[in-house]
This record gives structure tokens, C-alpha cells and sequence, in this order.
């Protein structure tokens, strides 16, 4: 998984468009554990991006 945020902000979201229903799917999917998808979460937020789940989508 990329580790500059720009670049795992374009990741995730090609990934939830094109293959998972949700975050919570892909996280699944991708063994990602709870602690660290709240990780990934705070490094797009300190970037300035928010997940949008009726967009399934980081905004």
C-alpha cells in the first residue's frame, strides 16, 4: 500500500470504485486490521480527505 498520502488516497478510491462495496469490504479483503484502517484514516484525514460511505469514496 502506498505510503504518501496522495498516492494511497488514489489507491483506495480505485480500489473501493472498482472492486469493494465499502471500506469495511476492502479492509476485509486486504487483511487490514481495525487499528490500522483507523491508521490510514488519520494519514488521508491529516491530508485532508474524509471517507464518504454513501460515495464509498475519500473525499
Amino acid at each position: 500500500m502506498p505510503e504518501d498520502p496522495i498516492m494511497l488516497f488514489s489507491f483506495l478510491n480505485m480500489k473501493l470504485r472498482d472492486m469493494y462495496s465499502s471500506l469495511d469490504a476492502l479492509a476485509d479483503d486486504m487483511d487490514i486490521s481495525a487499528q490500522e484502517l483507523e491508521n490510514i484514516k488519520k494519514k488521508l484525514l491529516d491530508a485532508g480527505f474524509t471517507y464518504d460511505e454513501k460515495r464509498n469514496q475519500f473525499v
